[in-house]
């Protein structure tokens, strides 16, 4: 094979590796989406809790599971809130750093896996005290995607902001952290397009 054709070859395989290629979290978000979001799991949760129908659990796990590693095109909730009542709400789209959303959704997925284990392990054998840690956790789930949701305030996010500033994350994977790092970041001035 000619040193050309090697090289067509190697840009194909390269070209078709970046279209199979799973879809990484967006660098930035719209704000009004995610609140939109929350609800939904805000909603879900409150079902959950009050009818103690655990296996809720299970559809908001693999909901937040591929959302956290792979972003909102793999969330079927996150794709009906942008089908079916993102445009009908008229607030405009409102850019913010991807990063803390993602961690605060891996949060969720964390809980909810946690929940769904749990609910099957009560199907199996029944016990007052898994109920106890599936209430506990069913409390969480309603409380942080209520705070998101009604008031717009994250709680992954503001952990991950502590996160930042006692440096176990850097600064420079979210522009909305660190204000400071926000205003030199010539990304936080040029980025347009937000990812839903």
């Amino acid at each position: 094979m000619s040193h050309h054709a090697s090289q067509g070859v190697h840009a194909a395989t390269v070209a078709t590796s970046t279209v199979t290629a799973p879809t990484r979290y967006p660098a930035v978000v719209d704000a009004v989406t995610v609140r939109l979001v929350a609800g939904t799991v805000l909603l879900v949760a409150s079902v959950a809790v009050l009818s103690r129908q655990w296996w809720l659990f299970a559809i908001l796990a693999a909901d937040f599971v591929p959302r956290t590693l792979y972003g909102p095109k793999l969330s079927f909730i996150a794709q009906a809130i942008l089908v079916w009542v993102r445009p009908r709400v008229a607030a405009p789209p409102q850019p913010t750093s991807g990063a803390p959303k993602r961690f605060a959704a891996g949060i969720g997925a964390v809980l909810t896996s946690a929940a769904a284990l749990l609910a099957l392990l009560h199907v199996i054998r029944p016990s007052s005290q898994i109920e106890v840690v599936l209430y506990a956790i069913g409390l969480v789930m309603v409380v942080f995607p209520a705070l998101e949701a009604l008031l717009g305030f994250c709680v992954g996010c503001t952990i991950y902001g502590l996160l930042i500033r006692a440096g176990v994350v850097t600064a420079d994977v979210c522009v909305d952290c660190a204000p400071s790092h926000h205003a030199s970041t010539p990304a936080a001035a040029t980025e347009t397009k937000v990812h839903s």
